[in-house]
């Protein structure tokens, strides 16, 4: 691949935001179009049938992290983080295996704090 310089990725960067800002306004221009509508749900519901499996079996495979990132959260909005570090300890492996960190300082809500309930680690 040849070597992008500044004004070329300057370029390529402005004819991305140039597309996206058309593509916008056809889409708010066509949404309520009833053509537009039953395409779009035709589109929706193939993508939905095609890829339904791939969709629980990631969630099989992930669902016990997700089940520790639900208690987490529940015992981060009731300020009680220490609690959970305790009384969970295989959870708190299991999330450090996947490279998620448990501690928090637990005030707060947990939507408030989401960014902070599970940093890198």
């Amino acid at each position: 691949m040849a070597e992008l310089t500044p004004e070329k990725i300057n370029n390529i960067l402005d004819s991305y935001k140039r597309r996206v800002e058309k593509d916008k306004i056809k889409y708010l221009k066509n949404k309520d179009n009833e053509d537009f509508k039953i395409a779009n749900r035709a589109r929706a519901k193939a993508h939905y049938e095609a890829n339904k499996e791939l969709k629980a079996k990631k969630y099989q495979d992930n669902k016990e992290l997700l089940k520790c990132k639900a208690l987490l959260n529940y015992y981060k909005y009731h300020n009680r983080i220490n609690d959970f570090i305790e009384k969970y300890p295989d959870k708190v492996d299991l999330m450090k295996s996947y490279g998620l960190n448990c501690s928090g300082s637990g005030s707060g809500s947990a939507v408030d704090n989401a960014p902070d309930i599970l940093e890198e680690g």
